[in-house]
């Protein structure tokens, strides 16, 4: 998969985030890992919560919800396996200035849009991750486990970018993108550093 022409990422993860970061602190990265799901789940929840007459958004977030909670536990069945126990949540700062850019006032229609791209960068910034992360850990079961996940980081992202054009009332969708793409790209900058999904 190329994340230039899928998932239209301005800067790649550099490698050697998993061999000088990662690989040194496993234990943390799936602490910080099962927190991104449980993030997500609560993300999706806030969509329903917030548009419960839109029903398709309703049912698709409701299966979200399912499968990123599936994926919690999964990650947390990993850290048992390993001997360790879930620390506390870590704050998701590249989350963070990414929510700086949603939109502030504007119609119903543009602020839903733009939570909707929002909620489909996180996913195409944790795609490109699990790729980089299943091809450079020298972890069969990691590996392989995130391998699996960057499949279903790629759908979850479709789906947001396909219910943000759905829901596109005067909104050029495709616009909109290009710029949470540019505004991201000099995000990720300051990220890569530290042994986190985001980090």
């Amino acid at each position: 998969m190329s994340e230039k022409t899928i998932l239209k990422l301005q800067l790649p993860t550099d490698p050697l985030w998993v061999k000088n970061v990662v690989e040194s602190n496993i234990e943390e990265l799936l602490t910080d890992h099962a927190f991104c799901e449980q993030k997500a789940a609560s993300n999706a929840i806030t969509l329903i919560v917030q548009n419960p007459n839109l029903s398709d958004l309703v049912q698709e977030m409701a299966a979200l919800v399912q499968e990123e909670m599936d994926h919690f536990k999964r990650v947390h069945d990993i850290i048992l396996e390993r001997g360790f126990v879930l620390g506390r949540e870590r704050k998701d700062d590249y989350v963070n200035e990414l929510r700086k850019f949603i939109v502030a006032g504007g119609s119903r229609s543009e602020q839903l849009v733009d939570r909707l791209l929002f909620s489909a960068m996180i996913e195409a910034r944790s795609c490109e991750r699990f790729k980089v992360l299943s091809e450079n850990i020298n972890d069969e079961q990691l590996s392989a486990f995130y391998h699996e996940l960057m499949i279903s980081e790629a759908t979850h992202y479709a789906t947001f970018i396909r219910l943000a054009k759905k829901y596109a009332s005067g909104v050029d969708v495709d616009k909109r993108w290009k710029q949470y793409l540019e505004y991201e790209a000099e995000v990720v900058k300051n990220y890569g550093k530290s042994e986190t999904i985001h980090g």
